[in-house]
C-alpha cells in the first residue's frame, strides 16, 4: 500500500471549523448541565471519545459533500492520528499511568510524601510542588513527563494535607508549562525559534521578563492559599521506597528522554516491590502496569481522535481561515503598529492551539505568519518568538481538551473543567503577556538572524 500524499495547500474556509464547534459545546454543555443538576461526576456522563468520534463523522460527511473521496478522508485522518508528537505523547499517558499504578501499588506515593512532609512544612506544599514542578520541567524540557513524575506526589500531598487536590494539580501543572516555556530543550521553545530565525539565548532573555513574574505572582497567591492549618504529623516510613521516585526526578534533571525516564522509573518501582515485600511479585508488577495502562485508555484514545480531527480541518482549510483572519485583523486595529502586531501575532497562536490541542503545532502552523506579521509591523523577531510560545502555553495549560490537563485530571480522577481554574501560573502568564504588549514600546526590530541556534 502506497502512502498517501499530503495533499496541496488548501483554501482557506471557515466551514471545517464546525465539527470542532459541535464537540467543545456537547462535551462542555453536557458537563455544565450535568454540574448544574447535581450529577456526580458529571463532566464523565457523555464521554468525550465519543463525541469526537461524531465529530469526525460529521467532518468526513462535510468533506464528502464538497467532492472529496472518503478514502482520501480516511488517509488523512490516519495522518493526524500518526503524527510522531502524538504518538509519543500516547506513549507518555501509557508509561505515566503504569509508572503511578505500580508506584502506588508497593506504596511508593505514600513513602514519596512523608518524606516531603519531614522536609516541606504543609503549609508550603502548594509553593513547593509549583518550584519543585518548575525546576523539573526546565531541566527535561517537556511538561508532559514532569506531570506524570509529580502528579501522584501531589494527590498524595492533597490527602495528607487535607489541601485541594485541584489546587495542588494545578500547582505541579503550573510548574510544568513554566519549566516547558523557559526551557532550552522544549520542543516548544525550538519550534518557535527555529520559526522566527532567531537564537534560544535571545528568545530566552526577551521570555524569561514575562515569564517570571508571572511566577513570582503564582508563587505568593500558592502561598497564600496554602496557608491556614494543614499541619500533619510526621510519620515513619521505609526510604528504600522513595528511591524510584527520586530516580526518576534524578534522571529527569540529568536530561534523559521522557520515555526512558519513565521505563527506568517502572522496572525500579516493580523490582522494589519484589524486594521489600514477600507477596508482591512478577505477576503483582504486570498487573499494576496493565491497570495503569486501562487509566490511560480513554485519554489516550481521546487525544488520537483529536489529533485526526485536526488534520481533517487542516486539510480542509479551516486552520488556515483562523490564521488568515488574524492576520487581516491587524492590519485595522487603532494600536501602534507595532503592538497591532504583537496582537496580532498572540490571537494568531491562541485560535490555532484551540483548534489543534497541541502547542508544538499550533506554532508551527503559525510560525510563518508569525513572522511575516513581525516583519509587516516592526515587532522584533526575538520578540515575535517569545510571544509565540507564552500564548501557546497559556491556550495548552488551560483547555479542558489539552494533553497536560487530561493527563493530570486522569491520574487524579477529577474533571478537567475542575481543574483548569487552578492553573493560576497559566492565568498569570496570560496576564503578564498582555502587560507586556500593552506596555511596550514600539521599536524598531533587529535585523533577522540567519542561523539560529538549535
Amino acid at each position: 500500500m502506497t502512502e498517501p500524499m499530503t495533499p496541496a495547500a488548501p483554501s482557506p474556509r471557515a466551514w471545517p471549523l464546525i465539527p470542532l464547534l459541535f464537540f467543545l459545546v456537547v462535551f462542555l454543555g453536557s458537563g455544565l448541565y450535568y454540574t448544574s443538576a447535581g450529577t456526580d461526576f458529571a463532566f464523565y456522563q457523555i464521554k468525550a471519545p465519543v463525541v469526537a468520534m461524531a465529530a469526525i463523522v460529521l467532518s468526513m460527511l462535510m468533506a464528502r459533500v464538497a467532492g472529496k473521496k472518503v478514502n482520501t478522508s480516511v488517509d488523512r485522518l490516519l495522518a493526524g492520528i500518526g503524527h510522531p508528537n502524538l504518538l509519543l505523547m500516547c506513549l507518555v499517558f501509557l508509561l505515566a499511568g503504569a509508572f503511578a499504578s505500580v508506584s502506588d501499588s508497593i506504596g511508593s506515593v505514600d513513602a514519596t510524601v512523608k518524606l516531603g512532609l519531614t522536609i516541606i512544612p504543609a503549609e508550603w506544599v502548594l509553593p513547593a510542588l509549583f518550584l519543585i514542578s518548575a525546576f523539573i520541567a526546565t531541566a527535561m524540557g517537556t511538561s508532559m513527563g514532569t506531570i506524570a513524575a509529580t502528579a501522584p506526589i501531589a494527590v498524595g500531598f492533597a490527602g495528607a494535607t487535607e489541601l485541594s487536590v485541584p489546587l495542588a494539580l494545578g500547582a505541579v501543572v503550573g510548574g510544568a508549562m513554566f519549566g516547558d516555556n523557559l526551557s532550552m530543550i522544549s520542543d516548544t521553545t525550538i519550534a518557535s525559534t527555529r520559526s522566527q530565525g532567531v537564537s534560544l539565548k535571545d528568545k530566552f532573555r526577551v521570555n524569561i521578563w514575562i515569564a517570571v513574574p508571572a511566577a513570582a505572582l503564582t508563587v505568593l497567591l500558592l502561598i497564600v492559599l496554602g496557608g491556614g492549618e494543614h499541619q500533619v504529623e510526621a510519620e515513619p516510613f521505609r526510604f528504600a521506597l522513595v528511591v524510584p521516585y527520586l530516580l526518576v526526578f534524578g534522571l529527569a534533571l540529568c536530561g534523559l528522554n521522557v520515555l526512558a525516564v519513565l521505563i527506568v522509573g517502572i522496572v525500579t518501582a516493580g523490582i522494589t516491590g519484589m524486594v521489600m515485600m514477600p507477596d508482591y511479585t512478577l505477576a503483582s508488577m504486570n498487573g499494576a502496569i496493565y491497570t495503569g495502562f486501562e487509566g490511560m485508555f480513554e485519554i489516550m484514545l481521546l487525544s488520537m481522535l483529536i489529533g485526526g480531527l485536526s488534520q481533517l480541518m487542516t486539510d480542509q482549510g479551516g486552520t488556515r481561515w483562523v490564521i488568515e483572519r488574524i492576520h487581516g485583523l491587524t492590519r485595522w486595529l487603532k494600536l501602534p503598529l507595532q503592538r497591532a502586531g504583537e496582537v496580532g501575532i498572540a490571537l494568531l497562536v491562541v485560535f490555532a492551539n484551540v483548534f489543534v490541542a497541541n502547542n508544538t503545532v499550533a506554532i508551527v502552523l503559525t510560525g510563518e505568519m508569525a513572522r511575516d506579521i513581525a516583519n509587516d509591523h516592526g515587532v522584533d523577531l526575538r520578540r515575535s518568538a517569545s510571544l509565540l510560545d507564552i500564548f501557546s502555553c497559556v491556550v495548552q495549560g488551560l483547555i479542558p481538551y489539552g494533553a497536560q490537563v487530561l493527563l493530570a485530571c486522569s491520574i487524579a480522577k477529577l474533571s478537567p473543567l475542575a481543574l483548569i481554574g487552578s492553573i493560576h501560573y497559566c492565568w498569570a502568564l496570560a496576564i503578564a503577556g498582555i502587560a507586556a504588549i500593552a506596555i511596550n514600546r514600539p521599536r524598531l526590530p533587529l535585523p533577522n538572524r540567519e542561523g539560529a541556534e538549535a
